[in-house]
């Protein structure tokens, strides 16, 4: 039996993205606390985010139309996000409020993320992103952190986070998602 590369393109990419979700998840937290949503679309979803990104054009602007191609020819898109009512209850200050319970108590808002943030979070959401890029990297799998995907699967309910990242992934001659 002879596999060419486009008969196994889908199923290794996908392979690679169950050990980005695992690269994520063991990444290193603050406090150990882990509370990092990730979560894999499937074809149907990734199809409803570059749907809600070209939509996000008309108003956003362009760039949303440039990443959405992106996830139109990705073969997957991982999520990664948080929730801004975690917090480690270290007292930092770094969200901006003295005390995590001020910020606890501070009213949500802001479109399409309400914030503020636990800046430790985002710190961890950031650490597991790196880690989950770093696989795909080492396997040569082609990927991109795009905020704007965020903004979609935000948009769209698709995980329950507040602040969420995106990474569409490919493998072609050349990396669809830097060809700008």
């Amino acid at each position: 039996m002879v596999k060419y590369f486009d008969d196994v393109k889908k199923e290794g990419v996908l392979s690679v993205a169950f050990q980005m979700m695992i690269s994520a998840k063991t990444a290193p937290k603050g406090l150990g606390q882990d509370s990092v949503i990730i979560a894999l679309v499937s074809d149907e979803e990734k199809k409803k985010i570059a749907e809600q990104m070209h939509q996000l054009a008309e108003v956003a602007g362009e760039n949303f139309h440039r990443d959405a191609m992106g996830v139109e020819q990705a073969i997957t898109v991982l999520l990664l996000g948080i929730k801004n009512t975690d917090t480690p209850q270290v007292n930092c200050g770094a969200c901006g409020f003295l005390t995590c319970e001020e910020f606890l108590k501070h009213e949500k808002s802001g479109v399409p993320f309400p914030g503020p943030f636990c800046c430790l979070k985002l710190v961890d959401l950031g650490i597991a992103i790196g880690s989950a890029v770093k696989t795909a990297a080492l396997i040569s799998v082609d990927n991109r952190v795009m905020y704007r995907i965020g903004v979609a699967a935000k948009l769209l309910n698709l995980i329950d986070a507040d602040y969420i990242l995106g990474i569409p992934l490919s493998a072609s001659s050349k990396n669809i998602f830097f060809d700008r």
